[in-house]
């Protein structure tokens, strides 16, 4: 009778899989860097012409907020908490796109299809965060 599993007898596939699990062990920590280095990259949002700037990590964490003096009149102030958000977002969407583009390096550098770096990880930070929620609600 034919193996179902092939070649080499009833174990013949286990070096396959160890070949797998090594790969995916390769992968997990290529992720875990890519992770890391957005939290070293930094991007700039701005608003009203510069007169607001967001600074944030590519991973989206913002980091700095700078407010041009001359915007500061009492009558504006709706004007200037509309600038923030503004360059709050914009910070916000460089990030991504940084992220996005970090991401697509990486794939291209692992020979996988583009979207797939990211989508790695997304599901790892998804992991992690809810293993540190358990973490939480076990402490």
């Amino acid at each position: 009778m034919k193996n179902p599993f092939g070649g080499m007898g009833g174990l013949g596939g286990l070096g396959d899989m160890a070949k797998m699990m090594s790969a995916a062990r390769d992968m997990q920590g290529k992720v875990e860097e890519f992770q890391k280095s957005l939290e070293a990259i930094t991007v700039t949002g701005e608003a009203g012409a510069g007169l607001v700037r967001v600074t944030a990590t590519a991973k989206g964490d913002l980091t700095g907020l700078e407010i041009d003096p001359s915007i500061f009149v009492p009558s504006e102030k709706q004007v200037v908490e509309d600038l923030i958000l503004a360059a709050i977002k914009d910070a916000q969407a460089r990030a991504t796109e940084r992220a996005q583009s970090e991401a697509q390096r990486l794939a291209q550098e692992m020979g996988l299809p583009p979207g797939a770096v990211m989508q790695i990880a997304l599901t790892v930070a998804d992991a992690l965060d809810r293993r540190g929620r358990h973490a939480a609600q076990a402490g």
